[in-house]
């Protein structure tokens, strides 16, 4: 992709049109899946749509991956008690899945565990699946965060919102 075409994708969406892709009703089964996928570990879970960077971030060439590591950061994934958070980040304009899964969970997985449930995920979306496929990566990430964070106590603290971040 050129970077006019890169630069027009990015500056013409918004938080609404990611908003309008998943709607209401989406974004509410995604934070109640998120809800139900923590109660049944000790991680937390962070899923971001953004569905374009502003001009400042196009001009320092920031790519998806940067901006997820921003991200991961700002909304504290990295903060949580057994260092096992995990962000799914989607960028619409570039159609990038980011997923990035703090020491805790990382050391124990790999790369290619998160390459996987990265490329059904991606699946999906070209599908024009956004919420089954969403649901399906939070199923995956819920899955590793049982086997190696299982519940050990009733009910597990939620460290971290559930809702969809929008931006």
């Amino acid at each position: 992709m050129n970077i006019f075409t890169r630069w027009a994708r990015h500056l013409w969406l918004d938080a609404a049109d990611a908003r309008k892709l998943l709607g209401r009703d989406g974004l509410q089964r995604l934070e109640q899946a998120v809800r139900d996928s923590e109660a049944r570990h000790m991680g937390e879970l962070r899923l971001c749509v953004e569905a374009g960077l502003h001009a400042p971030a196009l001009w320092r060439g920031v790519s998806s991956r940067d901006r997820a590591v921003a991200l991961f950061s700002q909304l504290r994934v990295w903060d949580t008690e057994h260092n096992n958070g995990v962000l799914i980040y989607l960028l619409l304009a570039d159609r990038r899945i980011e997923i990035l899964a703090d020491r805790g969970l990382h050391a124990r997985t790999g790369p290619a565990v998160w390459q996987g449930i990265s490329d059904q995920l991606s699946a999906a979306l070209q599908a024009g699946r956004y919420e089954d496929g969403l649901t399906e990566a939070i199923q995956a990430v819920s899955d590793l965060l049982r086997q190696h964070f299982p519940l050990t106590s009733a009910p597990n603290r939620n460290e971290l919102p559930d809702a969809v971040v929008l931006i």
